[in-house]
């Protein structure tokens, strides 16, 4: 007959084996389990494994759950977007407002607030300023817009006389394959492709032939806006004769001189030969009396004539009666 081995009567066994380490895997925590509730597992054992649990719980770090974390982030982004929205809407109630109301004292917390709030707008409105004067800077001072779906660009040129804006010149090129001009109203009698094939100016300097041809087109219109003031101004001074680009202006003059010897008229000759200058290089008079131009006070008014725009010239004239 085979005899059976008998069960260790020792429940020491599985007390030592199961306490044995602190940490116990995944299966076998799992087969332990099955076993309790299978009723294969003595009381011992039980209690070690509900301690080894415990040991577990107590020494995993608490973390906070990512739900947690959600509710967190936006109540912070929320408080975040109530915070700029009553910036805007004090920055708004300060854009209606009267801006010397700060300064008037109506309230000493209220009026230091509004004057730091209208300081910031003035400090960020002058960077505004700033940057876009510098990029108008880059771009040599001139209006510039695409044209031709970016392949070409419209170069505005404006003239001014005494602080006056005039007229404004436009010129359309092509930037590619080589910068080429293909439409423009600039007057024909300034030398626009001389200008452009000087050095390749405007293949390799455009800013310097947009600045010379500024100067021409200035030059231009400083003249011819001090002729339309002469007539405007001066009915008794007779133009005689003036070209396109008023490089070249004849006026009739009356001189008096002291009776018996009744008024001679004199003719004036104004020659610009710098396009860019609005005062003539040369004048010159003539006269049926022959010696009068060789006289100091005639030779003193052809000096004031190319020291001083026509228009005041010849008032400054009328009013010492050098002419009537």
């Amino acid at each position: 007959m085979v005899s059976t081995p008998s069960k260790p009567s020792n429940p020491t066994f599985h007390r030592n084996k199961s306490c044995s380490a602190t940490h116990i895997p995944n299966g076998r925590a799992q087969r332990e389990r099955i076993l309790i509730r299978r009723g294969n597992m003595s009381t011992q054992g039980i209690l070690c494994l509900l301690e080894s649990q415990a040991t577990r719980q107590q020494e995993r770090p608490p973390q906070q759950s990512g739900l947690e974390k959600l509710r967190a982030t936006v109540h912070a982004l929320v408080i975040q977007r109530d915070q700029l929205k009553a910036k805007m809407e004090a920055n708004k109630e300060m854009g209606s407002d009267d801006p010397g109301r700060s300064t008037r004292g109506e309230g000493a917390e209220g009026s230091e607030g509004s004057v730091n709030s209208q300081l910031l707008q003035l400090m960020a409105r002058h960077a505004q300023l700033t940057d876009r004067l510098h990029a108008h800077h880059l771009i040599g001072g001139y209006d510039i817009i695409e044209t031709r779906q970016g392949k070409g660009v419209c170069v505005s040129v404006a003239t001014s006389y005494e602080g006056v804006y005039l007229e404004r010149y436009s010129l359309e090129m092509v930037m590619a394959p080589a910068v080429k001009i293909v439409r423009h109203d600039v007057p024909v009698f300034v030398p626009l492709a001389r200008l452009a094939e000087k050095d390749g100016a405007l293949q390799h300097h455009l800013t310097g032939f947009l600045g010379e041809l500024g100067r021409l087109l200035d030059g231009y219109a400083g003249r011819r806006q001090q002729l339309r003031l002469l007539k405007g101004q001066h009915v008794s001074v007779t133009v005689i004769e003036s070209n396109a680009p008023c490089s070249l202006l004849v006026l009739t003059l009356t001189a008096p001189r002291t009776p018996p010897l009744g008024d001679v008229a004199v003719l004036c000759k104004l020659h610009y030969s710098d396009h860019t200058r609005c005062l003539p290089e040369e004048v010159t008079v003539e006269s049926e009396d022959g010696e009068l131009p060789e006289t100091a006070q005639w030779k003193g008014i052809c000096t004031l004539l190319k020291q001083t725009p026509l228009h005041k010239a010849v008032a400054t004239l009328i009013q010492r009666r050098d002419i009537k």
